[in-house]
């Protein structure tokens, strides 16, 4: 998420996405690089934000030796499956909670604990202290790398539509969705809505639902044509579904060109140094296999592994 699909976080719209009901209501895109400054591994810092502190700045913040010495480390969720959510048996699971387990326990910190909130809570909670990292599959975009670090994506993402079964509008983009003048919904704080606006639908006009079910619930009752939220979420929301189906994939217009989202860890801005060692392992996943292997289980592809860095979604 998720703007970010979607479910996402309390800053302006636009800046946070996605949101999925997990467990045991289950709660939900559109919408947080860099590495330790070392040597053979120092390029990978140029991924990080240019907008936001270096490494050298504060000596990268002291939360990773903190996190050591406590041993555990509190990560953000929004309860959106299937990127971070409580299961029905209690426990945390998700694409980016496993990812987070195995790279926290690289570093030396083993265990980790959940602290669930809004989507559009996620980045001020951070700021706020009221966890240590955002693990929620947040997507990376220029507004909110004004506020947060992001690690490296460890996803790519296109956007889908909910749509009745037929898709009798024949709805497959956001310049659909304005000519067809169809009624359109999307999650609270979910990057789709810029991606609705930028092609020209008038945002107060935009059914604004909580999450993926609730946008589900609202195509199936009529009071929405089409629901927009990230590919993964909304093929799975449907699968028990009679009446609704996921349109194909595609990749939103952002001022002309093809955009691919891309969802990632965030971090205090001070932090860059745990941003950094974070974004050290993670590429050593990336380069083993081993975070495919993390992520398949929750639906991801081999298409949707990514090579995109934080700089670049950043804007920067």
């Amino acid at each position: 998420m998720r703007l970010g699909s979607r479910a996402a976080m309390a800053p302006p719209i636009g800046k946070d996405v996605r949101r999925f009901r997990t467990a045991p209501r289950h709660s939900r895109r559109s919408l947080l690089a860099g590495v330790a400054a070392l040597g053979a591994v120092g390029a990978l810092g140029a991924t990080g934000c240019s907008r936001v502190a270096s490494a050298s700045d504060e000596h990268g913040g002291d939360l990773l030796d903190r996190l050591r010495a406590q041993g555990v480390v509190r990560l953000g969720i929004a309860g959106e499956i299937p990127f971070g959510y409580i299961d029905t048996n209690g426990d945390l699971t998700g694409e980016a909670p496993e990812l987070a387990k195995a790279i926290f326990k690289r570093l030396g910190v083993d265990r980790v604990q959940p602290v669930p909130t809004e989507f559009g809570s996620l980045i001020p909670g951070l700021n706020s202290q009221q966890f240590d990292v955002v693990a929620a599959g947040m997507y990376v975009n220029p507004e909110r790398c004004e506020q947060v670090i992001f690690a490296d994506p460890d996803y790519q993402m296109l956007d889908s539509f909910i749509v009745r079964k037929g898709n009798p509008k024949g709805l497959h983009s956001y310049q659909d969705i304005v000519r067809k003048k169809a009624k359109f919904a999307t999650g609270t704080g979910y990057a789709e809505i810029q991606y609705a606006v930028d092609a020209g639908y008038k945002e107060s006009d935009i059914l604004i639902v909580p999450d993926q079910v609730a946008g589900l619930n609202a195509v199936e009752a009529g009071r929405a044509d089409a629901f927009a939220g990230t590919a993964l979420t909304t093929r799975e929301v449907v699968k028990k579904s009679s009446k609704a189906e996921a349109t194909q994939p595609f990749s939103p217009l952002i001022k002309g060109e093809r955009h691919v989202d891309g969802g990632a860890f965030a971090f205090r801005p001070t932090e860059t140094k745990l941003r950094d060692a974070f974004n050290v392992e993670l590429h050593k996943l990336k380069k083993s296999g081993e975070l495919f292997r993390i992520l398949q289980p929750f639906g991801f592809t081999k298409a949707e592994l990514t090579d995109l860095t934080a700089k670049e979604l950043c804007g920067g």
